[in-house]
């Protein structure tokens, strides 16, 4: 009889599935972890969770192997008992993601001589970062091999050197990884030591939300495709820019410069068009001025934005004499933008409507960095809040209104975002509104215009304030505790078994303290009940060297490694209890892979039978 043959698309389908349906691991680095070092952790797979404990310094690392979309390998800094990071220190990388899938959060990564963090992957979440004291680059996106990368509630500074390595320095890989996206929201990014504050030639930009203070050349450059760095053609692909909600401060050690630098840098452009809205930009005494129009671009709106100096000067607002507009005609929109007059501010745009002009803005306090409107502001409900592009150049999928404020100056926790409040009559110009209200919420939620009555809202905004865990008020979560820590009334992840050098671990299998801190057992021995053992009593099982009760450990629920919800319980082998899977700030992203794949490999088997008796 002639063995059938499977069909090899069906073989890799199989592959996939079974790779996808593999039990995930947490794996714990650190002083009291299974693992000191990130060299010593074993290959990582889609799922994998690795937790690191902070108050230490490990070496650089280089992350290679690939999670799965909607199943990243997670690594994840767990701040000590006193609120310390882990910290990630020096070689030329400090910090490499070449793998696909990743998530990396709550880490201290410093001194990278090339490249603090170096991304060359896709599908990246960086999150709750501090990336600082870099002699070169802070972040650095190759021009090859790297996709999307979502930066958020992270800090960069005493970044860059000279006029080419920057604190953060974006592209994408428009060949291997087409539209791709670059969004960077709610970070605060301040006092580079040379380049810009952020420079990017990814094929879609979106920054929403930052505070981008004291660069030493721009605060942000939004330009094409190096084509020095990549085999894709400058002009093959249109790059767009999409920047709302961000507060631009020019000042740092070189404040006569301009602030933002659009369209190319001599060595790419983007054809492309940018949309600036909500914003407030801060010049210093003497500044160049606001938009540096380079190379080909296609258009440039603006709307209900704030341009303020602090000094006397000759700001330009725009300067195009080096831009190479598309067809030879130049596309410039704006309206409701509110310029300082009486410093020689020059070169306003004819094509812009509704531009108010005057001495003061009246914020809460220029002085102490406090851009609020305060009461009386000409700035409050002056909003158009229905602005247009030029006709026919519409910005595709643009963020419609500003739904947070930007943090003022500092680093925010994660979730500690500011809704935007609809507040009055109208919205406000700039990142910040006056007053309070119900959240903004974007047209299709139910609100159609910046007047639209609270009783119109029709969607939930999460909030978490400075909660670690729990419930976010719309059915999803603040985030989950790490191993071992549980969620207290107050939403703050506290240590619910003993704590052991700032680790939060169980002494009663705990392989590095078994019953007690620091009481480690031989490398052939396992932790039972507290004691070092030849082997688990009592019908456990061995996970990472501890004796576990599969059936009701949480951290171990039906198997090594398989962790149950925030709220949930480990009953018979089976998470059980409300772990909400909705939206909201910081969501959970389970460790663990249970059904999803399982349904899917079913039907694949069943086909394969099927063809099998038709044969």
């Amino acid at each position: 009889m002639t063995r059938p043959r499977l069909h090899a698309g069906l073989v890799a389908a199989l592959a996939l599935l079974l790779s996808n349906t593999a039990s995930a691991e947490t794996y714990r680095v650190g002083p009291s972890g299974s693992y000191r070092q990130f060299s010593e952790l074993p290959t990582l797979n889609p799922g994998d969770i690795v937790e690191v404990e902070g108050g230490a310094d490990y070496d650089a690392v280089w992350f290679q192997d690939d999670g799965a979309p909607d199943n990243p390998i997670i690594i994840r800094g767990v701040r000590s008992s006193s609120g310390a990071r882990p910290v990630i220190r020096g070689g030329a990388n400090t910090v490499q993601l070449q793998g696909d899938h990743y998530v990396l959060e709550g880490f201290d990564i410093t001194g990278g001589t090339s490249r603090c963090v170096y991304h060359h992957a896709d599908d990246i979440v960086i999150r709750d970062v501090v990336i600082h004291d870099c002699p070169a680059h802070g972040l650095l996106g190759a021009d090859n091999d790297s996709g999307s990368l979502l930066l958020e509630y992270s800090e960069v500074y005493a970044c860059g050197e000279g006029g080419g390595r920057h604190q953060i320095y974006m592209s994408t890989d428009q060949i291997a990884h087409p539209g791709s996206v670059f969004r960077m929201q709610f970070c605060y990014i301040h006092d580079g030591n040379g380049g810009n504050g952020v420079k990017s030639r990814a094929e879609r930009n979106e920054i929403y939300y930052n505070w981008i203070e004291n660069s030493y050349y721009h605060e942000l450059e939004l330009i094409g495709p190096d084509p020095g760095g990549t085999s894709v053609a400058e002009d093959a692909n249109q790059e767009n820019s999409d920047v709302v909600g961000n507060v631009f401060v020019k000042g740092g050690l070189n404040p006569d410069h301009y602030v933002l630098r659009f369209g190319g840098d001599g060595t790419g452009q983007t054809n492309g068009r940018y949309r600036f809205v909500y914003n407030t930009v801060v010049l210093a005494p003497g500044s160049s001025g606001i938009f540096r129009l380079f190379d080909g671009i296609e258009s440039l709106e603006a709307h209900n934005n704030v341009f303020f100096q602090t000094g006397a000067g000759n700001a330009q607002i725009v300067r195009d004499r080096d831009a190479n507009w598309v067809g030879g005609t130049r596309r410039v929109a704006g309206s409701n933008n509110w310029l300082i007059s009486g410093t020689g501010v020059r070169d306003i745009p004819a094509e812009w409507t509704g531009t108010i002009e005057g001495a003061d803005p009246m914020f809460e306090g220029a002085s102490s960095f406090d851009f609020r409107p305060a009461d009386g502001s000409p700035l409050i409900d002056a909003a158009n809040p229905s602005p247009s592009a030029v006709a026919g150049y519409d910005f595709p999928s643009p963020l419609p209104l500003p739904l947070f404020q930007p943090p003022q100056r500092r680093l925010l926790a994660v979730g500690d975002a500011v809704p935007r409040p609809m507040a009055g009559a109208g919205l406000d110009l700039g990142a910040f509104e006056f007053g309070s209200g119900p959240p903004v919420v974007t047209p299709d939620a139910g609100v159609g215009s910046p007047d639209a009555g609270a009783s119109d809202a029709g969607a939930c905004t999460p909030s978490c304030g400075t909660r670690e865990c729990g419930d976010d008020g719309c059915g999803g979560r603040c985030g989950s505790c790490a191993a071992g820590l549980s969620c207290s009334s107050a939403g703050v992840c506290e240590c619910a078994l003993t704590s052991c050098g700032g680790a939060c671990v169980d002494t009663a299998s705990s392989p590095d303290h078994c019953g007690g801190c620091d009481q480690a057992c031989a490398a052939s021995e396992v932790c039972s009940a507290g004691s070092c053992s030849a082997e688990c009593a009592g019908g456990l099982s061995v996970c990472d060297r501890a004796c576990v009760d599969t059936t009701a450990d949480r951290l171990n629920c039906g198997a090594c490694g398989s962790v149950c919800g925030d709220e949930e319980a480990c009953v018979s082998s089976t998470c059980q209890g409300s772990s909400p899977a909705g939206g909201g700030c910081g969501c959970r992203i389970s460790g663990g892979r249970r059904g999803g794949a399982l349904p899917l490999l079913g039907l694949a088997l069943g086909w394969l039978l099927l063809r099998r008796r038709r044969r």
